[in-house]
């Protein structure tokens, strides 16, 4: 591993679960008709997601509820998360923050734990992509401005999207079975555990 790769909620941060009780309270106002509509987007930009709805007032109006509810939201850090971070900086390993929010959530991400930001050598936000994964291009940009190949990374992902743009990538990856049943990772990751304590760096 010349390089590690993150994606943030449901991986850095505890935030999965309030995303789904976010979404599918959206799904119940603005149905869409997508099974498991809060799972199918997750690792999706907003962009993409609001592309689904079909006028300028929903998405508007589901713009203005997700942004008021990321600016009024805690941010709870995954167990062991911050350590292995840390384990990785003290021993030299580059590491990216890959993830589809944008700018705005991130300011009040980094104001709320502004030693997560130390953390990472490149932050690929929303605003820094033009695909969205399951494309890997996050991942791809993130390995050129780390200067090392996607091939010699680890990318370290909860969603079925996430985990597919990782191995779209060329990049070896960890499934993290935070906000998916592990067994519906089965077949997507190199490598799949239930948490960090599961980690093993030097195992990378």
């Amino acid at each position: 591993m010349k390089a590690a790769l993150f994606d943030l909620d449901g991986v850095i941060i505890d935030s999965e679960r309030l995303y789904t009780v976010f979404w599918d309270g959206i799904e119940k106002i603005y149905p869409t008709g997508i099974e498991n509509f809060a799972v199918a987007i997750k690792g999706s930009t907003l962009p993409e997601i609001l592309s689904l709805y079909k006028s300028d007032e929903e998405r508007e109006d589901i713009t203005s509820r997700l942004l008021d509810f990321q600016d009024n939201m805690m941010f709870p850090l995954m167990p062991g998360a911050m350590e292995f971070l840390k384990k990785l900086k003290d021993n030299g390993i580059p590491r990216a923050l890959v993830t589809s929010s944008d700018s705005r959530k991130m300011d009040c991400l980094f104001k709320q734990l502004p030693e997560l930001k130390d953390m990472f050598d490149v932050i690929i936000d929303a605003s820094k992509v033009t695909k969205s994964k399951p494309d890997p291009q996050g991942y791809l940009l993130a390995a050129e401005a780390l200067g090392v190949n996607a091939g010699d990374c680890v990318v370290f992902e909860d969603s079925l999207n996430g985990l597919k743009a990782g191995r779209a990538s060329g990049a070896k990856v960890v499934g993290l079975a935070t906000t998916l049943p592990a067994a519906s990772l089965e077949g997507m990751a190199d490598l799949i555990v239930g948490g960090w304590d599961e980690v093993e760096a030097e195992e990378l």
